[in-house]
């Protein structure tokens, strides 16, 4: 499936970023508060080996939800500051190791059965699309500490049916109504003329731009301000200081201006 191969493509890039980093370098601070590079990598072990037991075990990633509830606010956390705290050697080995595990349990699964996960259940090439959103994003921030300025792919796609899939989502986590519209997104491809569509062609609530800084956006990785995406309608306007690809707390974001 394309989407297993894109997310393979989209870890190695990031292992590529990492990999010969001087052990000092891990320890470089990342836009997200109080995260290292290390916590960045340690999230996604983490997350990649949720993903796995949600695949293989249920009854594992049934215990693991249920450690994260007892520390609803910390456990995101808690986990990246554990795979953080080993030698960076060590830490890449097991995401490494990690990522190969979760790409054998994707290839192994049922394409039409729905696995659990900490929000809606979901089929195993969505989960696919999660990982490599997360991945890209938590790249991202690795990418920014390093002063690293990556070349956008159109693995971008992934990430941007997520973001415009979630509108809702943003909405409701912020115990807000969802618009009543369907909107009409329209993005630039990296790289060339193409436009990647979602949405009514004749949707009145508009959002366009290149699609690279609508992934930004969505992932919360730049502020609106500093991005070339633009709405029509007051509910698309209000969507685009909202928008958000990833479940649970929005967090604080990027302030205007901030360097990538």
């Amino acid at each position: 499936m394309a989407v297993y191969a894109d997310l393979r493509a989209e870890s190695q890039e990031l292992d590529r970023l990492v990999a010969d980093l001087p052990p000092g370098d891990w320890a470089r601070p990342t836009p997200a508060p109080g995260w290292q590079v290390a916590h960045q990598i340690a999230h996604l072990a983490w997350t990649d080996r949720a993903a796995r037991l949600a695949l293989t075990d249920a009854d594992a990633f049934g215990a693991m939800v249920a450690e994260a509830l007892r520390s609803p606010e910390t456990f995101v956390d808690d986990g990246a500051a554990e795979g953080a705290a080993l030698p960076p050697a060590e830490l890449l080995a097991r995401w490494r190791a990690g990522r190969a595990a979760l790409d054998a349990a994707l290839a192994a699964a049922s394409p039409d059965v729905r696995y659990p996960w900490y929000g809606p259940p979901m089929k195993a090439a969505s989960m696919a699309g999660a990982r490599l959103m997360e991945t890209w994003a938590h790249g991202q921030d690795v990418a920014d500490a390093l002063g690293v300025r990556r070349t956008p792919t159109d693995r971008l796609r992934h990430v941007a049916r997520i973001g415009v899939r979630t509108r809702d989502y943003a909405f409701s986590v912020r115990g807000l109504p969802a618009p009543a519209e369907e909107f009409r997104v329209e993005l630039t491809a990296p790289g060339s003329a193409e436009v990647w569509a979602y949405g009514p062609p004749d949707a009145a609530q508009r959002v366009t731009g290149p699609a690279l800084d609508f992934c930004l956006l969505v992932t919360r990785r730049a502020h609106r301000a500093d991005l070339a995406v633009e709405a029509t309608g007051a509910d698309a306007d209000r969507w685009l200081d909202l928008a958000q690809a990833f479940a649970g707390p929005p967090g604080t974001g990027r302030e205007p201006g901030a360097a990538r």
